[in-house]
């Protein structure tokens, strides 16, 4: 029996978060102060296990590690591997921002991770250092042409942010022209308290696009590859790679929103807009309450899955659409 919500929309795809912290401090994601979950509230791996198995007789085929920067927390890497040894056929997935990436890599090509998403807002050591607070960009270079050289699929997520990497447009150009990756430019999203988004900073997809399409031409992919998910794609005359776009905020997807997510407190949450989120911790961590138990409620709760454009449209000036921040929510 699957995951259907109210709308008939079918959640196949999960977002693990295992942890909130993170070893950088981008500005559009983690300003003000901040509140990191208490290591008690945190799941164990084994209990992520739990959810994850129980997820998967419930039709979920699709799983992404998260963070914050799941690295960080000690023992990530032997999560994959429980993970590929428990459900050998699950589509495993990886988004990390790259810095303490480069030893896993091998690991992560011998589990047969079918794509890592790397989050990377400039290719400009001094740009890149202003905008996460931290000298790294030269580690996770290297670690991105490790992975390219074991032949693991990459896509390069860009935060399109006005006034922080509008300037760099011929760097991502360059790189998705040279590089064999999937290059996407995510629309920036008010998300979490004292969000900086606002109107002056929000650089829209089809405005990004209109300037790239004046250095290079750009053809819609249709068909083919089916792992592109919400991202419009397009090929790159003359390129290795291909350039995507994420319009979170202009032109919505969630017609065919298929994401549940778990936090790294055990809280599932439907949809990345909406703060209402559903604790399943003490569930996972009783002995007395069955995995059929959990099935059962997990389906409740998906049932309930909102729109989160509508959720979007009810948003105020320049206010977060959400209170939690993306560290805790797992992106």
């Amino acid at each position: 029996m699957n995951l259907t919500d109210a709308r008939g929309r079918v959640v196949r795809y999960l977002r693990l978060s295992v942890t909130d912290r993170c070893n950088l401090r981008c500005r559009y994601c983690r300003s003000g102060t901040e509140h990191f979950i208490p290591h008690p509230d945190i799941l164990r791996y084994e209990e992520m296990l739990r959810f994850v198995g129980i997820a998967s007789k419930l039709g979920v085929n699709k799983v992404r590690i998260t963070g914050g920067e799941p690295f960080v927390r000690k023992g990530c890497a032997d999560l994959l591997v429980m993970l590929r040894e428990r459900l050998p056929r699950i589509d495993l997935r990886v988004t990390t921002n790259g810095v303490l990436l480069e030893p896993y890599v091998p690991l992560l090509a011998r589990l047969g991770v079918s794509a890592v998403n790397l989050s990377l807002d400039s290719f400009d050591r001094a740009a890149f250092a202003s905008v996460t607070g931290r000298d790294v960009l030269p580690a996770i270079l290297s670690a991105l042409d490790k992975m390219l050289s074991v032949g693991l699929p990459v896509k390069i997520n860009v935060v399109a942010v006005r006034g922080v990497n509008d300037g760099q447009l011929d760097d991502f150009v360059h790189a998705a022209k040279t590089l064999p990756i999937d290059l996407r430019f995510i629309e920036f999203m008010p998300m979490g308290s004292g969000t900086l988004w606002n109107e002056k900073n929000f650089w829209p997809a089809d405005e990004i696009r209109e300037e790239i399409s004046r250095r290079v031409r750009l053809t819609p992919v249709t068909g083919g590859r089916d792992d592109a998910g919400p991202a419009r794609v397009y090929a790159v005359e003359g390129g290795r790679g291909r350039i995507g776009f994420i319009t979170s905020m202009t032109n919505h997807f969630c017609a065919s929103c298929n994401r549940l997510r778990l936090t790294s407190d055990g809280h599932v949450r439907t949809c990345l807009f909406d703060d209402r989120e559903y604790r399943l911790r003490g569930m996972l961590r009783s002995k007395r309450v069955s995995d059929r138990q959990i099935g059962e409620a997990l389906r409740r709760v998906c049932a309930l899955k909102p729109v989160g454009a509508d959720i979007l449209k009810r948003r105020v000036g320049d206010k977060a659409v959400a209170e939690r921040r993306m560290t805790s929510i797992g992106g």
